[in-house]
């Protein structure tokens, strides 16, 4: 299991627009119009459906500009050249929304404006650009055609057919994939980290509240958090110095603070991670390899997953009991909201699995279905902590479980940190009657496979929270109820 992290292994790429493809060429006006006829009225150009915008798998490793191409079609003989089709730009990236439903169909017909070359700007930590060509197959929401009446052999004239709505006038319901970006993209940021010697990375944030803090993974800004400099940037190019308000690395959840924060912010509505339902459809935002502003979507894999991840960079892991998604999500995601259909953050995009390896020297991992989310209420109680106090607060159940997978449960270790007791004299799972030796197979009502399952489980509660501990000992099992303690900070 791997972060996405976009620490100091991530070469951050700049968000460069897409390259649309040449457009076609409306059809020719016929090769003549019967004496006395009226001359056949001027074809508009053909309008095009916008074709989504595609992540792009792999990216060029040297600065340059993609080109656009158009290739000359010479106009018939003796005929007025076909009207050439302005080619508009594409909408932002949104990809049809993966709970069917009846949201309006992509590429609404487009108003041809003449083609003005665009400004590229160049951002990010090193220069490199990844080009998107937009394909528009098959045929088009609405096509100019020539129709002839042949009857008798001879050609009475030409029609066009037209979009009734231009991009402008074309209203994207709220509960569609396009409403739910137009609304939420406002409040997503991206975050550059750059630490004190130069290196850094892109990720993700967003609005928590109306005083400018932004809610994030711990693994963005931990290269900056100490001697560095952070940045936020908006979807409308506007940037804020940021720094850091508090963050906890074992939860992997970092809230930053914007400096002279402007007025209006409008924070993201957060939905309830306990009511999401496996095949609830999701939407991502974020900056994968540097492409900011991106959307993807996807569905809830599954619940309840115990993730153990780390940053690539240091000994330390995260433990959640993460939201597994569908939902395309890279390197550069890592702290962006995982949308639920009506546009509220159900969790943080954190981790994702990936078949490739993580180690220097490496190529970094990309998005292969595998993606894994802090549930957005555990990341809610942890950011009011860290907004209140600076610090984290850990629920503990006062004992010292291995870390091996695939034992079965969550094993008491014979001994703790630096020879001290696997249980803690007076702690919680002491006084509920546990022992060095015994297996956790259950917390509450979810089952255990190791000690990672099992603290991702202690995490999603609070401290003072009562649970239920089933565990075997010398082959039989037995429960225990326990009133969760309290660690401050991270050790």
């Amino acid at each position: 299991m791997s972060t996405e992290n976009e620490g100091n292994e991530n070469n951050a790429v700049p968000s460069v627009p897409s390259v649309p493809t040449a457009p076609p060429v409306p059809a020719a006006a016929p090769e003549g119009t019967p004496q006395g006829s009226p001359p056949a009225p001027e074809t508009p150009p053909a309008a095009h459906t916008d074709a989504p915008t595609a992540q792009v798998p792999a990216y060029q490793e040297h600065a340059g500009h993609a080109h656009d191409e158009h290739p000359y079609a010479p106009p018939a003989p003796e005929q007025p050249p076909a009207a050439s089709a302005g080619w508009p730009p594409p909408p932002p990236a949104i990809p049809s929304y993966a709970d069917g439903g009846s949201p309006p169909a992509w590429g609404a017909p487009a108003h041809a404006e003449p083609e003005h070359p665009r400004k590229r700007r160049a951002g990010g930590l090193i220069a490199a650009v990844a080009v998107a060509a937009l394909v528009a197959g098959g045929v088009g929401g609405a096509l100019g055609y020539w129709a002839a009446d042949s009857n008798d052999g001879s050609s009475s004239g030409s029609t066009t057919v037209s979009a009734s709505n231009s991009p402008k006038d074309f209203k994207r319901e709220a509960g569609t994939v396009a409403g739910v970006a137009a609304g939420a993209l406002p409040s997503v940021v991206t975050i550059d980290a750059q630490s004190g010697d130069g290196e850094g990375g892109t990720g993700t944030g967003f609005v928590y509240d109306k005083e400018g803090h932004i809610l994030t993974n711990n693994h963005v800004v931990a290269s900056a958090a100490d001697s560095g400099q952070l940045t936020a940037t908006f979807s409308n190019g506007k940037k804020y110095d940021a720094e850091v308000v508090g963050r906890a690395q074992g939860y992997d959840v970092a809230v930053l603070k914007l400096k002279n924060a402007p007025d209006g912010l409008t924070p993201l509505a957060l939905g309830d991670s306990d009511k999401v339902a496996v095949g609830d459809s999701t939407i991502a935002i974020g900056a994968p390899f540097g492409l900011s502003n991106t959307v993807t979507t996807g569905i809830i894999s599954a619940k309840d997953r115990p993730v153990a991840s780390g940053d690539g960079s240091s000994n330390n892991n995260s433990y959640m009991s993460a939201l597994q998604t569908d939902a395309s999500i890279n390197p550069g995601n890592s702290g962006g909201p995982l949308l639920d259909a009506g546009g509220a953050v159900i969790g943080i995009n954190s981790a994702i699995q990936s078949t490739s390896g993580s180690g220097a020297g490496q190529s970094q991992a990309g998005s292969i279905g595998l993606g894994f989310a802090i549930p957005v209420n555990q990341a809610k109680n942890v950011a009011e902590q860290l907004i209140k106090t600076g610090q984290p607060v850990y629920p503990v159940i006062g004992a010292t479980v291995t870390m091996e997978e695939k034992t079965g449960g969550a094993v008491i270790s014979d001994e703790g940190a630096g020879g001290t007791p696997a249980v803690t004299p007076d702690g919680p799972a002491a006084k509920a009657g546990l022992k060095a030796g015994d297996v956790i197979t259950k917390f509450n009502d979810t089952a255990v496979e190791s000690g990672p399952t099992l603290i991702g489980e202690i995490w999603t509660h609070k401290p003072g929270d009562k649970v239920t501990i089933t565990y075997e000992r010398d082959g039989r099992t037995a429960t225990a109820e326990l009133t969760l303690g309290e660690r401050k900070g991270d050790s």
